[in-house]
């Protein structure tokens, strides 16, 4: 009887222990969840502190910081400024005619003291943060920043950690940092951009899924902006390459048939030139252009002469085994046939299958008298 006390007693305490652990370790996930909603992580080590910098504090780091950047002393200094990302500061200050908001400004220097050392990652969370967390701030100059940087960490060779250490380039991470781009970027200067260099980078890494949805934002977004020109085309490329020829699904052929004839429709002329685009960034634009002009004609061309193709294969399929599964084939007679190989001569009349279909047309018809 003893025996079976001290077991239950040992189960009942075991049950306990384990809701306790429990019920800590649902505390510790909500205050990770939480945490996640604040743009600053804080400071401190058993509690966290968020609040905002007090403005003494504030300003007496700024001006440290800013005297040891003076220096010299990049290293102190980035110490000293990189305190303002943990934790919120508005503190405003007038110096000469100059106003200086300590939080975003000290972020912004620690951002360019960390591009400069190659950290371009801190330097791109940095400026984001600013973005984020400070609307008030000169966002032109955080996202001609946060452009400038996500474009070197796609497409440059990355630097060595400390001079030793290799960096190595992350697909997803290069295309969710442009992305971000395009969800921060208040008006047409930077958003269309972003979403030009994601869809590159995209098509680059084989997702052809992302590209088609960035430059498809892109045009419906934007467009009045000037690259809509250039991504129109994209969009009829991407699908023309999933084209696997006239015995296979169209559907791929005839969205890139679209996307071609709008293009050329759209873009017969160039548009002007952008107040954000300098005169040599357009003059190899206009030639770019004219090249792609070319091009549309050509896979125009294309598309329709594979769409009649394969209107000729499904009208001689349905010509030879149409009887076997079409209602009231008796009646209907050639006329399905017909009706195929007459949308392939309307479709393509240059090509070589208006030519097959031609011949077959007149058969059919010399048949039917």
């Amino acid at each position: 009887m003893k025996s079976v006390s001290i077991f239950l007693l040992f189960t009942l305490t075991i049950s306990l222990l384990g809701m306790t652990f429990a019920s800590a370790a649902s505390g510790r996930g909500a205050q990770t969840n939480s945490s996640k909603d604040y743009l600053f992580p804080g400071t401190g080590f058993f509690k966290k502190n968020r609040d905002p910098i007090k403005a003494s504090q504030a300003k007496e780091w700024f001006l440290s910081a800013e005297a040891q950047e003076k220096s010299g002393d990049l290293s102190k200094a980035l110490d000293i400024y990189e305190n303002f990302a943990k934790r919120r500061s508005d503190t405003v200050f007038m110096r000469g005619n100059e106003e200086i908001q300590i939080g975003p400004e000290s972020l912004f220097r620690a951002a360019i003291i960390r591009e400069k050392r190659g950290d371009w990652q801190k330097a791109f969370r940095h400026l984001k943060l600013i973005a984020e967390a400070y609307t008030d701030y000169n966002f032109e100059r955080v996202a001609e920043s946060l452009m400038r940087i996500a474009e070197r960490l796609a497409k440059d060779k990355l630097p060595r950690k400390w001079g030793v250490i290799p960096r190595f380039r992350s697909g997803n991470q290069d295309r969710m940092r442009l992305d971000q781009i395009a969800g921060l970027a208040r008006g047409p200067k930077f958003a269309p951009r972003a979403l030009m260099a994601l869809s590159e980078i995209a098509a680059k890494d084989n997702k052809d899924e992302e590209a088609v949805d960035a430059l498809e934002r892109l045009v419906n977004l934007y467009p009045e902006n000037y690259l809509c020109e250039e991504a129109y085309f994209l969009l009829a490329k991407i699908f023309e390459n999933r084209v696997s020829g006239p015995s296979y699904d169209q559907g791929s052929t005839l969205k890139a048939l679209n996307f071609f004839e709008d293009y050329i429709i759209l873009y017969s002329k160039s548009p002007p030139r952008s107040k954000h685009e300098s005169a040599e960034d357009y003059k190899a634009r206009l030639a770019e252009a004219e090249q792609r002009r070319s091009d549309a004609e050509v896979g125009r061309k294309k598309m329709r002469e594979t769409l009649a193709a394969s209107k000729v294969e499904v009208g001689q399929f349905v010509e030879k085994y149409g009887k076997y599964y079409m209602v009231r084939w008796k009646e209907l007679g050639n006329g399905p046939a017909l009706q195929f190989y007459n949308e392939a001569i309307t479709t393509a009349p240059e090509s070589e299958a208006a030519r097959v279909a031609e011949k077959k047309v007149a058969t059919l018809r010399a048949s039917d008298e």
